[in-house]
C-alpha cells in the first residue's frame, strides 16, 4: 500500500465510545451505511414519488447486497467478539473489505507472542511500512511472559511504535532493564497497566517514565523488584491520580512516605499488596484504611512492624463497607483488641487471613462471627490459642464460610471438625498438625452417621482436604472420605502412617518438591488432580484386604493417646518439622483469600 494510502488511514482514527478502555475500538474505515437512514423527505434531492424510486429489476440485482452485508458494524464487531479462535477471525478478514475492516482491531488488538515464530510475525507486521492496515497503531494488549528467558532490551525495540497499548505485561523478563522498558513507556500515554514482576534491574528510572507518561494508569505491578525506592514511587502517585490497584511485593526499599502518599494522591485505590514490605509501619495501615474509602483488597503479610495501633488509631464512628479481603499472615504483633477494632470498622469482610497471629484467643474469634453470612474465607493457621468453643461458635455464626484453615491448632478435636462439617458451602478445610481429631472427624466430613435412624445426608462438596500429621487417622477412614467426597481435587496426608509407609498408596502421590531432604521425601504424600481418583479407584477395588493390620476405625483404647502424640512428635522432628513450624510446601496455608491462592491450586 502506498505511504499516502497510510497517512489516509491514521488520519481517520477516532476516539472509541466504548463503555470500557481495554475494549476494542469501532473501525474507523467504515463505509456509512445509507440503508439504515431514513430518506430526508424535505430534502431538494427527494423523488416525487415511490414509483420514481423504484429500480429496473436488473440494476436491483447487480447491484443486491446480502442481508448480513447490512449489518451496522456494532453488530459486526459483536458478532466477531463471539469467535475463540484468531484463524477463525482471519477467515473473516478475508471475506469482504467490509468485513476485514471490523475484524482487524480484534485480531491485533492482542497479539499472539506465546512462540517465538508467533513474535516474529508479529514483529514482521509491526515493521512492514507498506501494509494494508497500520498494525502498530492496533495492538492495545502486550503480553511477553510467555517467552520471558528470551526477552531482551533488543527484542523489545519494534514495539516501541506501538504508542496505543493499554495493557503491557512482561512478568519474568528478568533481562530486561530501564533501557527496555522505558523505551516502550514513553509516549505511552494511553497505557492503563503495567506488570513488571520479577525485574530485579529495573530501577527509579522506569518508574520516572511511568509517572511522565502515562496519567492514565490504574495498574501497576513490581513485584520482586527490589531497586525500587520511595522517591519515584512518590511521583508515580502524585501522576497517576486513577491508580486502582497496587502490587509492591518484596519491595524491601518501600516505607511510609511513599505507600502514605499513595493513600494521599490516589483516591479511587481499589487494591495494595505490601506482601513483605518490611518499613511499612502503623501510619502507612491507617492512611490506606481511612482515606481509601473505595478500598476492597488490603494485603500487608509479612508487614512485621505493624502493630494494634494501626487500627486502634482509625477514625471513630467510621465504617469502611467497602473492604472485603484483609490479610495480616504473620503480624505477629496484633492482638485480640485490633481484631475486635478491624470488625467494628470492616462489617463487611468477606475474606480474613490472620495466620500465624499466634497471640490472638478466642475472644477475636467470638469477634469475627458478627461478620456472619458476608464471612466466606477464614485463615487462622498457626493461631494456637484457639479453642473448640470458639469454631463451634463461628460456625454457627457464620454459616456460609467456603474455606477454613486451622493448621496447627492443636487445642481442637473432633467435636470442631463435627461442627466445620455441617457448613453447607464448604470447599477447603485445612486442619495440619491437629493431632487430636479422629475418623470421627472424617466421617463428619464424608457426612456418614453412625446413627442407623438417621436420614442419609447428600454428598460431600469438599474440592481440597489438609490432613497432614493427623496420626491417629486410618486407611477406612480416608476410603470414606475418598468415596463420599466426589468433588475432592486435593488430599494431603502427610505424616500420616497408614499412608507414607504404604508403598502401594504413595504410587498416586505426586512429586516431592526437589528442595525436600530425604527425610521430608520420604514422608511425603500429597494426591492431587488424576491421584486422587487412582486412589479411590484403587482403595475400591479390593476394601476388604486393605484393612487387615488396621484395627477398628474408633480405637478410643486408654493410654495409647500419648505414645501416638510421642510418636509424632519424634516424626516431624526427624524431618525437621517442628509442631510450631509451617507446614513446609503442602501448601496448605494458602488459598483463595490470600496471594498464594493461585499458586496452591496448581
Amino acid at each position: 500500500m502506498s505511504h499516502s494510502r497510510r497517512t489516509t488511514l491514521q488520519g481517520s482514527e477516532t476516539t472509541s465510545v466504548s463503555s470500557s478502555s481495554s475494549s476494542p475500538e469501532r473501525a474507523v474505515y467504515d463505509d456509512t451505511d445509507f440503508f439504515t437512514q431514513r430518506n430526508d423527505s424535505q430534502s431538494s434531492l427527494g423523488v416525487a414519488s415511490l414509483r420514481d424510486m423504484t429500480m429496473s429489476s436488473s440494476i436491483e440485482l447487480e447491484h443486491r447486497i446480502s442481508p448480513v452485508s447490512r449489518l451496522p458494524p456494532e453488530l459486526l464487531i459483536y458478532c466477531f467478539t463471539k469467535l475463540n479462535s484468531s484463524l477463525d477471525l482471519r477467515s473473516c478478514m478475508l471475506v469482504s473489505k467490509t468485513w476485514s475492516r471490523n475484524a482487524v482491531d480484534l485480531l491485533w488488538h492482542r497479539p499472539l507472542c506465546n512462540t517465538w515464530a508467533n513474535l516474529l510475525n508479529v514483529v514482521r507486521s509491526v515493521r512492514d511500512e507498506d501494509s494494508y492496515y497500520p498494525y502498530f497503531a492496533l495492538v492495545k494488549r502486550l503480553n511477553l511472559s510467555t517467552l520471558s528467558d528470551k526477552i531482551s532490551d533488543g527484542t523489545v525495540q519494534p514495539f516501541v511504535c506501538c504508542k496505543r497499548i493499554e495493557r503491557l505485561t512482561l512478568t519474568g523478563c528478568t533481562q530486561l532493564t530501564d533501557q527496555g522498558v522505558v523505551s516502550i513507556v514513553n509516549g505511552s500515554n494511553s497505557l492503563l497497566a503495567l506488570d513488571i514482576t520479577g525485574l530485579d534491574a529495573v530501577t527509579d528510572h522506569t518508574l520516572g517514565a511511568v509517572a511522565e507518561n502515562c496519567p492514565r494508569l490504574q495498574g501497576l505491578n513490581i513485584t520482586d523488584c527490589s531497586k525500587i525506592t520511595d522517591e519515584s514511587l512518590i511521583a508515580v502517585a502524585q501522576s497517576c491520580r486513577h491508580l486502582k490497584r497496587l502490587k509492591l511485593n518484596n519491595c524491601t526499599l518501600v516505607t511510609d512516605g511513599s505507600v502514605t502518599a499513595v493513600a494521599r494522591e490516589c483516591p479511587a485505590m481499589l487494591e495494595i499488596d505490601l506482601h513483605n514490605c518490611r518499613q511499612i509501619t502503623d501510619a502507612s495501615i491507617t492512611s490506606l484504611v481511612s482515606q481509601g474509602r473505595q478500598l476492597r483488597e488490603l494485603r500487608v503479610a509479612h508487614c512485621s512492624l505493624i502493630t494494634d495501633n494501626a487500627f486502634l488509631e482509625l477514625p471513630k464512628h467510621l465504617a469502611f463497607d467497602s473492604l472485603r479481603i484483609l490479610d495480616l499472615t504473620a503480624c505477629f504483633q496484633l492482638h485480640d483488641e485490633a481484631v475486635e477494632k478491624i470488625i467494628e470498622t470492616s462489617p463487611r469482610l468477606r475474606n480474613l487471613v490472620l495466620a500465624k497471629c499466634k497471640d490472638i484467643t478466642d475472644r477475636s474469634v467470638h469477634a469475627i462471627t458478627r461478620l456472619g453470612k458476608n464471612l466466606h474465607y477464614i485463615h487462622l493457621g498457626h493461631c494456637a490459642q484457639i479453642t473448640d468453643a470458639a469454631v463451634i461458635q463461628l460456625v454457627k455464626m457464620c454459616n456460609r464460610i467456603r474455606y477454613i484453615d486451622l493448621a496447627c491448632c492443636h487445642r481442637l478435636t473432633d467435636a470442631s471438625v463435627k461442627q466445620l462439617a455441617t457448613l453447607p458451602k464448604l470447599r477447603r478445610i485445612g486442619l495440619v498438625k491437629c493431632q487430636a481429631i479422629t475418623d470421627r472427624s472424617i466421617m463428619a466430613l464424608a457426612k456418614m452417621t453412625s446413627e442407623p435412624s438417621a436420614k442419609p445426608l447428600g454428598p460431600s462438596l469438599l474440592e481440597r482436604v489438609h490432613l497432614s500429621y493427623c496420626v491417629h487417622l486410618t486407611l477406612q477412614g480416608i476410603h470414606s472420605l475418598l468415596m463420599r467426597c466426589p468433588k475432592l481435587t486435593h488430599l494431603s496426608l502427610t505424616g500420616v502412617q497408614a499412608f507414607f509407609l504404604r508403598e502401594d498408596l504413595t504410587a498416586f502421590c505426586r512429586e516431592a518438591p526437589p528442595e525436600f531432604t530425604e527425610h521430608q521425601r520420604h514422608m511425603f504424600c500429597v494426591f492431587s488432580g488424576p491421584g486422587v481418583n487412582k486412589l479411590r479407584d484403587y482403595l475400591s477395588a479390593d476394601p476388604g484386604s486393605l484393612y487387615d493390620t488396621e484395627g477398628t476405625m474408633y480405637d478410643d483404647r486408654d493410654g495409647e493417646d500419648g505414645d501416638a502424640d510421642r510418636q509424632v512428635t519424634g516424626m516431624m522432628n526427624a524431618t525437621g518439622l517442628g509442631v510450631d513450624d509451617d507446614d513446609m510446601n503442602d501448601e496448605d496455608e494458602a488459598g483463595e483469600g490470600s496471594q498464594y491462592g493461585a499458586e496452591a491450586d496448581a
